[in-house]
């Protein structure tokens, strides 16, 4: 049957009746949901991780539908799904994925934006016209004869939208789009969307942890919860995104209630409520991964302790004393190909101990090029790279399927567990905290992008690191998620822990770090105090989101921002100087330099966390996302 057959002006772009959807051997997910998006529209879809976003958007396309036992009907402009053809549903319909990597399956990029259009059979003249056009529309020219694998997140992302608009389909479907675009790239990316919408009518729903930065473009909101849709007053995210955010104020708040050991509601519930399932913050993290409680001893092979430590019962040096930074990089330099262009050039940077350090800038500025560096995943072309906590440290990746491995969340918290020396104790705390109950039997695959970030979380954690390298930590994640990620990285800090984190989510940054540093044509440009970097921009500057929000209703509103700015005074740069000269040196002893090539620290490289022991070859397999810790 014709896609066009059948449909008028009044007809929906999306009809969703009695849906209800389980993953194999999993709970449901949709129950009975209906829902109705109207032909021409911008709409936001909105809703707490694991709320069924992501599975709902995907079931609207027939070649992506997920697995599983589904029953009800879903109509795009009239039709069933079942009656389009896979010509139709793949020129009328287009998705974009939160995972842009997943979706890539060419190596260049003009091979990427012709190859939908190759599978649609269009003749080549008007296939060329139709990706010039993309490519001059979206700005991405100089892309064109790049690799994609080269690519940054967000400009893989800004390729698989042309990809998709280049078959110039009807209904747009968007699957967190902005989640790994810098604040310049995500205005550019909304504004194309809004012409795409408005001018040539193109229908858009766009699923979204971020509604603040989008709600000037949307015509309407429906917020996923308990399998209902229901629609959303845009206001209530207007009033929000027209908010000045104090900084200062927030960081504070954040520390007050961290201290004070107040609940992280669960999206959507009362501030103040601890829902079944949800994880106090009075519960400190497991002792396996601050205190190193029920460690097998480090003479144990295969334990996680870091090499060079001191014995037990040692006393510790002061890190304050030795003055020696956790990482360091001098005058580096790096390109992927002696022919490509220097991606840094001359970057200088050092990260506190026991600190929160952030590292943001623009899209293919070289961010997650400067962590894998630090990582020792690759080596600079000059300059120098001392890693002091090498072979205690762990990855974690811009996508997190790039650590499972396993059939199941259970076998994946698990699969460290004889190298690194946790138990089934260890396990479940980590599952509490990072609310994966209920989870354990799934497929990571299966789980939505939230709960995969989540699950990521949890199960390099448990290898007990003291340096954590993390590249967009927060993607996918709501506001009540991220709040516990920045108390969890707040605790590790306080325990000595050093966090180096690349981020685009700038109010997480402002509340989470110490400092922040800007990278820049190859250049770390400036450092500063996190309240001081982002008091004066015009760009870089947070938006008062959800989890802004989430911390002022939690404080009962502006009385209770100014009781706990009070509250917490003696936070603040004396502070996080105490955090991280309460730090250990024992493994200020490994410092490493990158350019004395394989010692026990390049052996501790990778994904996988900590791999004492390990050989070069199993260290590249963790480096990757692989299975060694």
């Amino acid at each position: 049957m014709n896609a066009e057959g059948g449909k008028g002006g009044a007809v929906p772009a999306i009809e969703v009746e009695g849906l209800s959807f389980s993953y194999p051997g999993g709970t449901r997910v949709l129950d009975g949901l209906a829902w109705e998006v109207p032909a021409g529209a911008f709409m936001l879809l909105v809703g707490a991780t694991g709320s069924g976003k992501t599975t709902l958007l995907r079931s609207c396309k027939p070649e992506i539908a997920p697995a599983g036992e589904r029953s009800g009907s879903i109509r795009a402009f009239g039709v069933p799904l079942e009656e389009w053809s896979a010509a139709e549903s793949a020129a009328g319909i287009g998705f974009v994925s939160q995972s842009p990597g997943n979706q890539i399956v060419c190596d260049r990029v003009w091979h990427e934006l012709a190859f939908g259009l190759e599978n649609i059979g269009l003749p080549q003249p008007a296939m060329r016209r139709r990706v010039a056009e993309v490519a001059h529309f979206f700005g991405i020219g100089p892309l064109m004869d790049r690799a994609t694998c080269d690519l940054s997140g967000g400009q893989q992302q800004l390729v698989n939208l042309a990809a998709v608009l280049a078959l110039q389909p009807r209904l747009l479907l968007l699957d967190e789009p902005t989640a790994q675009l810098d604040p310049v790239a995500e205005k550019n990316f909304l504004h194309a969307l809004f012409r795409i919408n408005r001018e040539l009518g193109i229908t858009v729903v766009v699923s979204t942890h971020a509604p603040e930065t989008m709600v000037d473009y949307a015509s309407g909101c429906t917020e996923l919860a308990g399998s209902v849709a229901h629609a959303a007053p845009l206001d209530r995210f207007r009033a929000a995104a027209s908010g000045s955010p104090q900084v200062g104020k927030l960081r504070k708040l954040l520390r007050a209630q961290a201290a004070a050991g107040e609940d992280v509601p669960a999206a959507g519930a009362p501030a103040g409520a601890a829902p079944a399932g949800t994880v106090t913050a009075s519960r400190r993290l497991s002792p396996v991964i601050l205190s190193g409680g029920g460690r097998k001893p480090a003479a144990v092979e295969g334990s996680c302790a870091p090499a060079g430590a001191a014995p037990s019962g040692a006393p510790a040096v002061p890190v304050a004393a030795s003055g020696v930074p956790a990482v360091a990089l001098s005058d580096v330099r790096f390109r992927y190909a002696k022919d490509a262009p220097e991606v840094l050039r001359g970057c200088d940077l050092q990260v506190a101990r026991g600190s929160v350090h952030a590292v943001v800038g623009g899209n293919g500025s070289g961010k997650s090029t400067l962590l894998n560096l630090v990582a020792g995943v690759l080596r600079p072309e000059r300059g120098r790279v001392r890693n002091g906590l090498a072979a205690r440290q762990v990855l974690l990746p811009q996508d997190p399927k790039a650590l499972f491995v396993c059939d199941t969340v259970r076998d994946e918290l698990a699969e460290w567990r004889d190298r690194c020396g946790y138990g089934d104790a260890d396990i479940a705390q980590v599952v509490e905290r990072f609310c994966l109950r209920g989870l354990e039997g799934r497929h990571p695959y299966d789980l939505s992008g939230g709960q995969q970030q989540r699950l990521a979380w949890a199960k390099v954690l448990l290898t007990d690191p003291e340096l954590l390298l993390m590249d967009e930590p927060t993607k996918g994640l709501d506001a009540p998620s991220r709040m516990q990620s920045a108390r969890t990285l707040l605790e590790c800090a306080r325990e000595g822990r050093t966090v180096v984190m690349v981020t685009h989510d700038l109010m997480f940054a402002a509340l989470a770090a110490d400092e922040v540093s800007l990278l820049f044509d190859g250049e770390i440009t400036c450092t500063e105090p996190a309240e001081e970097f982002f008091a004066g921009n015009l760009f870089y500057r947070p938006v008062f989101d959800g989890l802004a929000r989430l911390l002022v209703e939690g404080a009962g509103g502006a009385e209770g921002a100014a009781g706990a700015e009070s509250a917490a005074d003696g936070e603040g740069a004396e502070g996080a100087a105490g955090r991280r000269g309460a730090a250990s040196a024992e493994s200020a002893a490994g410092a490493e330099d990158a350019e004395g090539a394989a010692g026990a620290g390049r052996a501790g490289t990778g994904g996988a966390g900590c791999a004492r022991g390990a050989t070069g070859a199993e260290s590249a397999a963790g480096a990757a996302g692989g299975s060694s810790c």
